[in-house]
C-alpha cells in the first residue's frame, strides 16, 4: 500500500491523500485551502485523476470536500462515498463556496456530474473499491463525519484515517468511535497535537463563554459569534438555547445568518445521527431544539442592516468562522467601531486569517477589499470539534496492532511536537507536500 500526499501535509487545509496498491487507486478526501489571497487546490496532477476508482469523503468541510466540483469539471466520473449527512451538507458547502469564490474552472456540467456520483454509505458497513475493503466509523467532529478504515485485500494490511475527529461527546453528537479498532497504520489529524494543546473542561470554557455573553447582553449591547456553518454553529446555538431556557442567560433574540440555517435543517432531518438525548428531546418534549423560540433566521441584506442598527441587546451567530468573508463582514462594518460590543471566536483560526490576526492583537484587519478598524472587544473560547493532545494520545493507544503513525493536518510546530510524543511507541512520519510513503 502506498500513500501520496497532495494536501494537508505540513499544513491545515486541502486534505487529499492518494491510497494505492498494484491495481486500485482511491482518494481520501478532496479539499481546498482558502487563504487571504487565493484558493489553494491539491497539487494532484490532472492526468492522475482518470485512474482513480473512487473518492471517500470524511466530512463536509471545505478543506475536505471543496475540490470535488473541480475534479468533476475535468471529466472525472468515479463515485464519491460518504455518509448521507456528509453528502447533503457537501451540497450546501460547495454551493456557497462556488457563489463566493467563483472558480472559473468549475462548470455546471461538472457540478451536476458530481451529485450524480454520490454513494451513501452507512457507518460500520463494509464496502469495496477495487481491491480495497472499506468501513466508516463515527468521528464525532460534525454531523456524518467519519473515520475511514482501508483494508488492502492484496497485502492484508489495514490503514485507519481519522479525518477530523473529536473524542468528547457534545450536545449534539456522540464522541468518536474508539472500541475494537485495529490498524497497522494510522493516518491522523494533528490540529491540536502541540505540547500546549490541552483543552480545559467544558464546564470551565462554558463558564467564561456564557458569563461574557451575559455581561454584554445586560449592558444592552451586541455579541457577534462568527462560526463555521456546519458543526460549530449548531453546537453554539444549542448551548445558547440551553442556557436561555434555564434562565442563566437573559432571554434575548439569537439572529442566525448565512448558510447556518440550511445546515440546521439538514441536521434536523438527520437527527438519527445525533445523540440519543437529542432524538428523545424532539420526540418527547414540546420544544424542538432546532426551532427554538429564541432563534430568528435572517432573511437578507436589508434585515441584516436593521439588526446591526437596532438599539437592542442581541446575539448574532453568523458565517464565516475565520472572518474571511460572508455575512459577518456586514455586521463588523456596523458594529466593530463600538467598544461596548463583543466579538467571540469559537473555532480554529488558521494562520494568516483575519480571525487569527485579531487573536494575536491586531486592531485593524483586511477582509477582501475592505479594511476594518476593530474597537469592539475580542475574546476566544475553544469550543473545539477536534481532539486535543491528551485525547489523541489516548485514542491512538487503544488501536490494536498499530505500528506506524503518519501525522497530517496540522501546523508544522505542533506536528513536530506531536511526533516527538509518539516516537517512543510507534514509527512516526510527517510527510511533506507531494511526497509518497510506501507502507510496510
Amino acid at each position: 500500500m502506498k500513500l501520496t500526499f497532495f494536501g494537508a501535509a505540513e499544513e491545515v487545509g486541502r486534505s487529499c491523500i492518494l491510497v494505492e496498491n498494484q491495481d486500485t487507486k482511491l482518494l481520501l478526501d478532496a479539499g481546498v485551502k482558502l487563504t487571504e489571497q487565493q484558493t489553494e487546490l491539491p497539487i494532484i496532477p490532472k492526468e492522475l485523476l482518470n485512474g482513480i476508482s473512487g473518492v471517500v469523503v470524511s466530512h463536509a468541510h471545505l478543506d475536505h470536500c471543496g475540490y470535488l466540483p473541480h475534479m468533476f469539471s475535468t471529466g472525472f466520473n468515479s463515485n464519491i462515498y460518504a455518509t448521507k449527512p456528509t453528502l447533503e451538507l457537501t451540497n450546501v458547502i460547495v454551493s456557497d463556496y462556488l457563489k463566493i469564490s467563483k472558480p472559473s474552472e468549475v462548470t455546471k456540467q461538472g457540478i451536476a456530474s458530481m451529485v450524480k456520483h454520490y454513494k451513501n454509505v452507512d457507518y460500520f458497513k463494509t464496502f469495496s473499491i477495487g481491491s480495497f475493503e472499506l468501513k466508516l466509523y463515527p468521528a464525532g467532529h460534525i454531523l456524518g463525519s467519519a473515520m475511514i478504515e482501508v483494508k488492502d485485500k492484496l497485502s492484508n494490511k489495514t490503514l485507519l484515517y481519522t479525518g477530523d475527529m473529536n473524542t468528547r461527546s457534545t450536545r449534539l453528537l456522540p464522541a468518536a468511535y474508539s472500541e475494537h479498532l485495529h490498524a497497522d497504520v494510522l493516518l491522523t489529524e494533528s490540529t491540536y497535537g502541540g505540547d500546549e494543546d490541552t483543552f480545559p473542561s467544558e464546564k470551565a470554557v462554558l463558564g467564561g463563554f456564557i458569563g461574557s455573553i451575559k455581561e454584554t447582553i445586560n449592558s444592552g449591547d451586541k455579541v457577534i459569534i462568527p462560526s463555521f456553518a456546519v458543526g460549530r454553529a449548531q453546537e453554539v446555538l444549542f448551548i445558547l438555547n440551553d442556557f436561555m431556557r434555564s434562565g442563566i442567560l437573559p432571554k434575548t433574540t439569537i439572529y442566525i445568518d448565512g448558510m447556518i440555517n440550511k445546515a440546521m435543517r439538514i441536521y434536523r432531518h438527520n437527527v438519527v445521527f445525533c445523540r440519543d438525548e437529542v432524538q428523545k428531546q424532539i420526540l418527547m418534549s414540546d420544544e424542538d431544539p432546532f426551532k427554538s423560540v429564541f432563534f430568528h433566521e435572517v432573511k437578507g441584506r436589508r434585515e441584516r442592516n436593521e439588526i446591526a442598527e437596532k438599539q437592542e441587546a442581541s446575539i448574532i451567530v453568523t458565517t464565516s468562522g475565520m472572518l474571511k468573508g460572508g455575512p459577518v463582514v456586514k455586521y463588523l462594518e456596523k458594529l466593530a467601531g463600538n467598544s461596548a460590543n463583543k466579538l467571540i471566536l469559537v473555532g480554529y483560526q488558521a494562520v494568516g486569517t483575519p480571525g487569527r490576526k485579531l487573536i494575536e492583537g491586531a486592531s485593524e484587519i483586511n477582509i477582501g477589499s475592505k479594511k476594518l478598524d476593530i474597537k469592539m472587544k475580542i475574546e476566544q473560547y475553544k469550543l473545539s470539534a477536534h481532539a486535543d493532545r491528551p485525547s489523541l494520545m489516548k485514542f491512538i493507544s487503544k488501536i490494536s496492532g498499530l505500528k506506524e503513525v503518519v501525522i497530517i493536518h496540522g501546523e508544522r510546530e505542533k506536528m513536530a511536537q506531536f511526533a516527538e510524543a509518539l516516537k517512543g511507541s510507534y514509527h512516526v512520519t510527517i510527510p511533506s507536500l507531494g511526497s509518497s510513503l510506501t507502507l510496510p
